[in-house]
């Protein structure tokens, strides 16, 4: 059972989302807040599994919530606006969210998005995938994994960390592959192999180069020039 904390400053949208998740058997529904500090407290109070978040909310706001609720190590975030803007887009990531959802989406990619966070994945919906990678080439802004850095020059290609050494061939070539932004079923598709043997060639890069989640993936293969 996947408990789950939901946090939007509008009821109905705290009672949408609960019914969409309440049918299913695999969620529990623990709590609502309606700002990003209530958020924090019941996080701490309730420990559920994951958060569905949004950004903009009185007192505090779901970028900064976010970035102490996964600081302390508390729940997982899954980020959900309706704002479809870069600043919060790299933000929210930033403070250490799991994923990022438009509101938008419809009940089904909610509950699948849901699922993929609590199996400990990372999740981007397509235009925020697009939406990195093309930062990430433009250079405008180049570090999601650390502080903010001056956008608007193209950074200069980096060092390969020492842990790129250690990826076998397909390995390799996955990460390219992700850096590109395909999903495991598009990559299995591309390199004629079975999604879970790709899922397990993600989790083995991920774990040899010290990153958190895909995001850092995508990040890394651009600065390093794999893309």
């Amino acid at each position: 059972m996947t408990r789950v904390l939901l946090v939007d400053d509008q009821a109905l949208v705290r009672s949408g989302f609960s019914l969409i998740l309440s049918v299913e058997d695999d969620f529990e529904v623990v709590g609502e807040a309606g700002d990003g500090a209530r958020a924090i407290e019941l996080t701490r109070e309730l420990r559920p599994d994951i958060v569905l978040m949004d950004v903009q909310m009185p007192v505090m706001d779901g970028i900064e919530a976010t970035r102490r609720i996964v600081a302390e190590d508390l729940a997982k975030v899954l980020v959900l606006t309706t704002f479809d803007h870069d600043e919060y887009v790299f933000d929210g990531l930033a403070a250490g969210a799991s994923g990022f959802l438009l509101k938008n989406s419809d009940a089904e990619h909610l509950v699948e998005a849901v699922r993929t966070v609590a199996a400990g994945h990372a999740l981007l919906a397509p235009q925020v995938t697009r939406r990195v990678i093309e930062q990430m080439v433009a250079g405008e802004r180049h570090s999601l994994v650390g502080p903010a850095e001056t956008r608007g020059a193209r950074p200069a290609q980096e060092p390969a960390p020492a842990g790129l050494a250690l990826l076998t061939p397909r390995e390799r070539e996955v990460l390219e592959l992700v850096g590109t932004g395909l999903s495991n079923a598009e990559i299995a598709s591309t390199l004629y192999l079975g999604e879970a043997t790709v899922k397990t060639h993600v989790s083995n890069l991920l774990s040899k180069l010290h990153l958190r989640d895909r995001v850092q993936a995508v990040v890394l293969a651009h600065r390093v020039g794999l893309v």
